[in-house]
């Protein structure tokens, strides 16, 4: 069953001579089979490297601006950094083959706030 049909309900029209079914779509239910993505702001003053993979090793591939926010699609272990939020070697996927250290990132926890990353 598609993501689209998931969220679908059929109720009777109970209406004398119609008896159709009418197709309901829920958006609660959609939104219940996805997580909510939050963005989550880098550390004041920091021009942030975003590298192709989960570590220093890895070339960057773009710098983020100072005051950027950055979408968390899933986490991952790499090289340990020391950043304004401590010294962690949790690195964040924000797009695809797009990494940063979250110790520049203010995700309000010390740990993992978002899946691994497969």
């Amino acid at each position: 069953m598609s993501m689209d049909r998931a969220g679908e309900i059929e109720r009777a029209d109970g209406a004398e001579g119609g008896g159709e079914a009418t197709v309901v779509t829920t958006l609660a239910a959609k939104a219940a089979t996805t997580t909510a993505l939050s963005s989550y702001p880098v550390a004041p003053g920091v021009r942030l490297n975003v590298r192709r993979g989960p570590g220093t090793q890895y070339p960057v591939v773009r710098v983020l601006s100072e005051g950027a926010r950055v979408t968390i699609y899933c986490q991952t272990p790499g090289t340990s950094v020391t950043g304004p939020y401590g010294t962690t070697n949790i690195w964040d996927n924000i797009d695809q083959g797009e990494f940063v250290s979250d110790a520049y990132v203010n995700t309000g926890s010390d740990g993992y706030v978002r899946p691994r990353c497969s």
